[in-house]
């Protein structure tokens, strides 16, 4: 029986970093999940050059650190449990690695284990437009057991900055895992009819709820541009826009 908590975190060379800093920005200020980090160095690069912060400061995020190259450490072992692995981005490179089980870096092993071991593996697929190599290989690491997650904004709670939609879609890859979480709120059916809180109003775009007597378009563009400030959490260097 697993005493502990444990998540593998990968990120690698796709954009989107602040994904999997943010992950470990939550799991350890707001959970006892131990995580397990590994950085490609193309995901190095994508740090930053999207990030205002420090390498070091990344790391302090996480349980444990390991280099890429140590396929002899203890998350390339089956034997070895954990609650599963995300690659928070997934470079198309990454993807078509795990996809085809080369194990040829310790991200890549990890992930075979993951999988091999029937673990959850949640990959956070960072590419457009997709070629037909792609897919197929988004389609094999469906096969074997894998979670393909798109890290796709849901403007139905009208997100007011990039930190709410990062937070959003890292509240969804918590919940992959039974992490309790509180980025993301839930979808509500109340009684009224309505829907997720956030999500209110959602139907007035053509006007005919708007409170200011215009068209309606106006009224949730205004709202939207009200909650883009002071969206984010902790200030550990992932941009606020």
């Amino acid at each position: 029986m697993l005493m502990t908590r444990r998540l593998i975190v990968a990120i690698t060379g796709a954009s989107g970093a602040a994904f999997g800093v943010r992950l470990l920005e939550y799991l350890k200020t707001e959970t006892d999940v131990e995580t397990h980090l590994m950085v490609s160095p193309a995901g190095w690069l994508t740090i930053d050059a999207e990030l205002d912060i420090d390498r070091r400061a990344v790391q302090a995020l996480a349980s444990r650190v390991h280099p890429v190259r140590d396929v002899g450490a203890c998350i390339a072992s089956g034997s070895f449990a954990t609650d599963g692995m995300v690659v928070a981005p997934c470079s198309m490179r990454t993807l078509a690695a795990i996809a085809h089980g080369l194990s040829d870096n310790l991200i890549t092993r990890a992930a075979d284990v993951v999988l091999k071991e029937r673990r959850r593996l949640v990959l956070l697929a960072r590419e457009t437009p997709l070629n037909l190599a792609h897919l197929r290989n988004m389609t094999a690491v469906t096969e074997m057991g894998g979670i393909v997650f798109p890290p796709v904004p849901a403007f139905y709670q009208r997100p007011g900055s990039i930190a709410e939609m990062v937070d959003h879609t890292v509240g969804r890859v918590l919940e992959l895992f039974g992490i309790g979480q509180s980025l993301s709120p839930p979808w509500r059916d109340d009684a009224s009819g309505g829907g997720s809180s956030s999500a209110a109003g959602a139907d007035r775009t053509d006007g005919t709820d708007g409170t200011d007597g215009t068209d309606g378009t106006d009224s949730a563009d205004g709202r939207a541009s009200d909650n883009g400030s002071g969206a984010g959490s902790s200030g550990s260097g992932v941009r606020r826009a």
